[in-house]
């Protein structure tokens, strides 16, 4: 009986015998948190509207049309679907879609790294300014999803200067790759470019990677505290002592 969508008042009004366009009227009012129209309640409970229902409507704030409502159900279904059965697929798609909130240094790791992360978050809440605390607990959302995703056994790779993508995550038979985008302090005009001009060839050194990509010094010492460059030299140079 509780009113669930916008339309539910409209029809039931009319099921009541109220006039259509004043049904209409009512529901516009309701649906849009402005109560009910001069004159309306007392309409209602001559159409033998109960007090509860139209207590109800003097309290709601704002309401879905049906059909969006279904549309969310389906989609939430749809989403439920690929979290079950293609868990790469659902990982891969949904940090992607997150990836400005994305830490890859802070989301690295087994479970146990993780909810110590998570934790160590949570605990410094307190201490830190409201962008902080927003920031960290959109943070903390994306490592309990991780978190759950070691859990089934899927990992998270480390970013590949080579094989990662700009900006998506990608699926591989190890787990799920990374892009760049995922590093924090390199944004996604930094990432395309990187992935555009790599090129094909090994590179030689740090030094190489700066000047085939374009990439700048605060780029390269984000990338290097992600260990995206470990084993690679810092310059061309050969030092023979």
């Amino acid at each position: 009986d509780t009113i669930g969508c916008r339309d539910d008042i409209m029809l039931y009004l009319i099921s009541c015998g109220m006039d259509p366009k004043r049904s209409f009227k009512i529901m516009e009012s309701v649906r849009k948190g402005r109560g009910l129209p001069e004159g309306a309640e007392q309409e209602m409970l001559d159409h033998g509207v109960p007090e509860w229902y139209i207590g109800s409507c003097r309290k709601i704030k704002y309401l879905f049309p049906k059909a969006h409502a279904v549309a969310y159900v389906m989609m939430g279904f749809r989403i439920a679907y690929f979290k079950v059965h293609h868990p790469e697929a659902f990982y891969a798609v949904y940090y992607t879609v997150r990836a400005d909130a994305f830490d890859v240094a802070v989301a690295s790791g087994d479970a146990a790294a993780l909810l110590r992360a998570i934790r160590e978050l949570e605990k410094n809440a307190q201490f830190k300014d409201a962008a902080e605390r927003k920031r960290d607990k959109e943070l903390i959302t994306i490592l309990e999803v991780v978190y759950e995703m070691n859990l089934r056994g899927i990992r998270l790779l480390p970013v590949d200067i080579y094989r990662s993508d700009a900006t998506h995550f990608l699926i591989e038979p190890e787990g799920i790759r990374p892009p760049f985008n995922a590093i924090a302090g390199v944004g996604d005009t930094a990432a395309i470019s990187m992935a555009q001009k790599r090129g094909t060839e090994p590179f030689l050194s740090v030094e190489d990677f700066q000047a085939r990509t374009g990439a700048n010094s605060g780029v390269i010492a984000a990338m290097e505290r992600c260990g995206c460059f470990d084993g690679l030299p810092k310059s061309n140079q050969i030092s023979l002592f």
